[in-house]
């Protein structure tokens, strides 16, 4: 098939660093194969978050750009959005990004933007892919003076933090504001609090001295229990917690709880709405965004358009339907006003902006909607048959879906990224999720299990 791909998955190339396909020589050679498809004569942004690994994989990619005759403008650590800016404002061909986001620091990956700075469709994935076989670009490397070079960009993240800046309504200021800000030993270590120190916060650092090896450890976006602690023992407003790419954001409200990604949806849709600024009076969440969301935004005459899971699928549809405000649970929140892709840090400064206006805390704006259970499971599998072949697993989620009826809702579907089975059920009754969750599991592993 032609637009088959093997290394590239939902986000990019991703894996543990120095074993295939994130190793250096894959790296030379898809920074060869995005400077033959982008143009010889071309640039190319490359930045990074703060892994060990990247500077393997950014001298690798260089030289693979180089050796094609395209320039290498490097940014070094910044964030994933802030490298999709960069990619755009300064007129480049191509931006690559050397993250693996919120994982841990052991491993890495490669994602790339356009022009235009919203990340590749699933095709010119497919045509990297070709050109990165073996003896594919060997006559096409440049020699003598056609050969590429690298510039460093010694001021992008101060352009980056500019553009944070004017996301951020100019009549506003945060004086006042106690702010804890986990920056998850990740890209945003700088640039984070500097931001919100600028527009007038104080603000408390965490997560804000990488080396190499701590990113996501135990903080950040996906661990946000040393940000909930940090904002109740210093007595702050808010806190703010980013991943290793500060592309996604979760917060805590001043008693330490955690407002997610749905809940940002949510407060940010309905002041969106209320100011007339949310455009095709609707929101775009992927299938695991919670119940409690679609209904929040229901009663106030918002609609709300699924996607499969994948920040790129949510841009996707915004970009189809001419919608502004998109996200996930997770925390990756995309307001395509201000960027292409989820900021963590856009959408922190959207939410602080709502907070000023209407003068109510977090806690309160958080409250709008209300969270049905949720219940997560991953069951290993051998091997992933499709599911409308799988007639007894079809039929338990039938009957589980029957008995939830319009109280609740069953999704099974495969991981993108590993060898399981998601079954993900939402309704009134935990107890009764986790019983219907092990009867679902069990006949799925009965089912796969035989020949």
């Amino acid at each position: 098939m032609a637009n088959e791909r093997r290394l590239f998955g939902t986000d990019g190339i991703r894996g543990p660093a120095g074993v295939p396909p994130m190793t250096p020589d894959v790296a030379l050679r898809l920074g060869m194969a995005v400077a033959a498809h982008f143009g010889r004569r071309g640039s190319v942004v490359i930045g990074k978050d703060t892994r060990l690994s990247g500077y393997m994989f950014e001298t690798a990619l260089a030289a693979g750009v180089c050796a094609m005759g395209a320039e290498v403008l490097l940014v070094g650590p910044l964030p994933t959005p802030g490298i999709a800016y960069i990619t755009r404002s300064m007129r480049a061909d191509a931006g690559v990004v050397i993250s693996a986001s919120h994982n841990p620091f052991a491993d890495n990956g490669i994602k790339l933007f356009a022009a235009d700075g919203f990340k590749l469709p699933d095709d010119v994935e497919a045509h990297l892919e070709q050109l990165m076989q073996p003896g594919a670009l060997d006559e096409r490397v440049a020699r003598g003076r056609d050969i590429g070079k690298a510039a460093r960009i010694d001021d992008a993240a101060g352009r980056y933090l500019t553009h944070l800046k004017h996301s951020f309504p100019s009549s506003l200021e945060l004086d006042g504001l106690k702010i804890v800000v986990d920056c998850a030993h990740g890209a945003a270590y700088k640039v984070a609090p500097t931001v919100l120190r600028e527009l007038g916060a104080t603000v408390i650092a965490i997560g804000a001295g990488p080396d190499g090896v701590n990113i996501n450890d135990a903080c950040g976006a996906v661990h946000p229990q040393a940000m909930c602690r940090a904002v109740v023992e210093h007595g702050a407003d808010l806190g703010i917690a980013l991943d290793g790419d500060a592309d996604r954001v979760v917060f805590s409200d001043a008693r330490g709880a955690v407002v997610d990604g749905d809940a940002i949806l949510a407060i940010c849709a309905l002041d969106m709405h209320a100011r007339q600024a949310l455009r095709g009076a609707a929101v775009v969440a992927t299938v695991m965004s919670n119940m409690g969301l679609a209904r929040c935004l229901a009663g106030h005459g918002i609609g709300v358009v699924r996607t499969p899971v994948g920040d790129r699928y949510v841009v996707e549809a915004m970009v189809q339907g001419a919608y502004n405000l998109g996200g996930e649970q997770s925390g990756h929140v995309v307001f395509l006003d201000h960027g292409t892709t989820g900021d963590g840090m856009v959408a922190a400064l959207q939410v602080l902006a709502i907070m000023r206006r209407s003068g109510r805390a977090l806690a309160d704006l958080a409250s709008v909607m209300t969270r049905y259970p949720q219940l997560l499971r991953a069951i290993p599998v051998a091997r992933k048959v499709p599911l409308d072949l799988l007639p007894q697993l079809g039929a338990a989620v039938r009957a589980a879906e029957a008995e939830l009826g319009d109280d609740g809702r069953v999704l099974v579907r495969y991981s993108g990224t590993e060898a399981s089975l998601r079954v993900m059920l939402e309704g009134p009754d935990h107890a009764r999720l986790e019983e219907l969750a092990g009867q679902i599991g069990n006949v799925a592993r009965r089912e796969l299990a035989e020949p």
